[in-house]
């Protein structure tokens, strides 16, 4: 397993390599450059000020030599400083705002299989019942859906106009005064919105990943076979037939570890959590390069990584793989 595991990660050097390359070259065909949102909008500011900028900034020189440069700063692990204004290092305001977006996702990843994977199944057992029908709806709806859309509505009524929950950051006013389980209180309540609108998409579409998996796995010969020599009903769907329809859900986790970037800046900016994703989108809207670049980069290597942990899972979860027939 150990060896398995160092050859794939040795693999990822050459991806990863060709992520960099990609990721630069698209940041820097976007129109525009960052002095252009610090001179455009300041009637004051001349071309000599704008060229001293472009100069700081290393905009200046040819794309292959700024490319050299921060691929050299990016083995290093040194992902640059950030061009906005406090010019802090870009690891470091990731780093300080990853615990608020890993925590999300894992709360809604949590929420989504705890209650996905259990539609799936008894909707494929209970093929063609009203549960099966009523389920099979909800889930195109919810999937049809625009997640942002149903966002503004959800705050709309739940935050606006009932007053029930909290529309925006992750804490009150007040929060410092309260006590410890006021505290805790509070942060849920602020919570419940991000997490169950971010979840509706992925509930819908492990939902129906799962109750084809299962289905395809109750037509097996072993199924039939377990069933005929009298094996409750019970045993024969949560111990032999998930085991193996599970298998393509592996593949979903191990994909979604990098949503935890991509998938947080619609909803941390709608409901303004100070997450990864909202860093994302400002980086973008301020043309931050180095900002976005290194988030580009944290992305692809959380992919690579979930490939690899799906692949892993896979021979937890399935006997008939092991890690001498992969790679």
């Amino acid at each position: 397993m150990a060896v398995y595991i160092v050859r794939r990660i040795l693999l990822m050097i050459p991806l990863l390599f060709g992520i960099t390359i990609i990721s630069f070259a698209v940041v820097h065909l976007a129109p525009g450059e960052p002095t252009d949102m610090m001179t455009d909008l300041n009637p004051k500011a001349s071309l000599e000020a704008k060229e001293r900028l472009r100069a700081l900034y290393g905009l200046d020189q040819p794309l292959h030599v700024q490319y050299g440069r921060w691929l050299g700063r990016l083995a290093r692990l040194d992902f640059g400083t950030s061009f906005t204004a406090d010019r802090r290092p870009v690891l470091e305001k990731t780093l300080e705002r990853m615990p608020v977006t890993i925590g999300l996702n894992v709360l809604s990843e949590l929420f989504v299989f705890s209650i996905a994977l259990p539609i799936g199944i008894l909707a494929a057992v209970k093929r063609g019942s009203l549960f099966d029908k009523i389920s099979t709806v909800g889930v195109f709806f919810f999937f049809s859906v625009p997640t942002f859309w149903l966002a503004l509505l959800s705050m709309l009524l739940f935050g606006v106009k009932l007053g029930w929950l909290p529309i925006s950051g992750l804490r009150s006013f007040d929060y410092d005064q309260l006590g410890f389980w006021a505290k805790v209180g509070d942060l849920a309540r602020h919570l419940v919105l991000p997490v169950v609108v971010g979840s509706i998409g992925g509930l819908a579409g492990i939902s129906r990943f799962m109750r084809s998996g299962m289905l395809e796995v109750i037509r097996q010969d072993y199924v039939r076979t377990a069933r005929a020599k009298g094996v409750p009903e019970g045993q024969v769907i949560w111990r032999h037939a998930l085991r193996n329809a599970v298998l393509p859900i592996i593949t979903i986790i191990g994909l979604s570890i990098p949503g935890l970037i991509a998938g947080s800046v619609i909803f941390e900016t709608i409901f303004a959590i100070p997450g990864i994703g909202q860093l994302m989108w400002q980086a973008v809207m301020a043309r931050d390069y180095p900002m976005i670049l290194g988030n580009l980069v944290i992305s692809g290597v959380l992919t690579l990584f979930g490939n690899l942990i799906a692949d892993v899972g896979y021979v937890f979860a399935d006997p008939r793989i092991s890690f001498s027939g992969q790679g």
